[in-house]
């Protein structure tokens, strides 16, 4: 059953949109949810959902128990400040921008005495955009149990929900799943470079790749065993496959992904701080 709690996005770009259609869908209905963009060039696409948009800030803001900030980090201060005046005492504050800590947060929508309380930090990821997004979520612990429930809810409309207790841990989340996109995307490209190399056609090769990238990921959803088991099941002593995970063993691959990811954390880590201060 769909529940007729009011939404508002504040801001309203592709992942707000990925957001607002998987809970039309499941959620809510398209006359539950309202946005705010400054920027009208999108605006149509939202009318043509069914769902009222503006530039600015009204009274009606104060009717939406939840808020979602969808814009870019450096630009949540001036959207906070434009908005906080219609905060209600059970407004429920959800942020999916990057580099942005709840201490920052709720410091510019309440005051530094009396810091706003009600906050879920949430970091999503591109596959938002078509359903199969997984997303992170840390909840101030002011928090009422059915409020965070009700952001897994939302944040279930467009994928997977994995909640954490320390928002330390959103660092390298965002370093796993918020970046993990693109490294995929970078190992398609290397498959298919690879492959024209040896002399297929790129057609042939970006399908091969991207259907070989889908089939394991599912596989290893649905199997038991653990990543490792499936890829030794794979591989054949003195085999084709033996012979190429050497290549990645003699250079390190393992390393070079921890590597890459722990600088993805330190800089997440370091933009919170960056961003705070602004």
């Amino acid at each position: 059953m769909k529940s007729n709690t009011r939404i508002t996005f504040i801001g309203g770009g592709n992942m707000a949109m990925a957001m607002a259609s998987g809970m039309i869908e499941t959620l809510c209905n398209p006359q539950d949810i309202s946005v705010i963009d400054i920027n009208t060039t999108g605006h149509e696409r939202w009318h043509e959902k069914g769902i009222s948009v503006s530039t600015h800030a009204t009274d009606s803001l104060a009717q939406s128990k939840v808020w979602i900030y969808a814009v870019k980090p450096q630009n949540m201060r001036e959207a906070i400040e434009s908005s906080k005046a219609y905060l209600q005492a059970d407004t429920l504050v959800i942020s999916i921008a990057a580099g942005l800590n709840t201490h920052s947060l709720s410091g510019w929508l309440g005051t530094p005495d009396l810091p706003w309380p009600n906050i879920i930090r949430v970091m999503p990821n591109t596959p938002a955009l078509i359903g199969k997004g997984v997303s992170g979520l840390y909840a101030l612990p002011s928090l009422k149990e059915q409020d965070v429930v009700l952001a897994e809810k939302i944040l279930s409309s467009i994928g997977t929900v994995v909640r954490f207790a320390q928002e330390e841990q959103l660092d390298p989340v965002t370093a796993l799943s918020g970046s993990g996109p693109a490294y995929v995307f970078l190992l398609i490209e290397s498959l298919i470079e690879g492959a024209l190399a040896l002399g297929l056609e790129y057609n042939q090769a970006k399908k091969l790749a991207i259907e070989t990238i889908l089939g394991s990921a599912a596989l290893a959803a649905s199997s038991n065993q653990e990543p490792a088991t499936l890829r030794e099941n794979v591989t054949s002593k003195g085999g084709t496959t033996a012979a190429a995970l050497a290549v990645f063993e003699q250079h390190k691959l393992k390393d070079t992904v921890r590597q890459a990811m722990k600088a993805a954390s330190d800089r997440a880590a370091e933009m919170s701080r960056e961003l705070g201060k602004s």
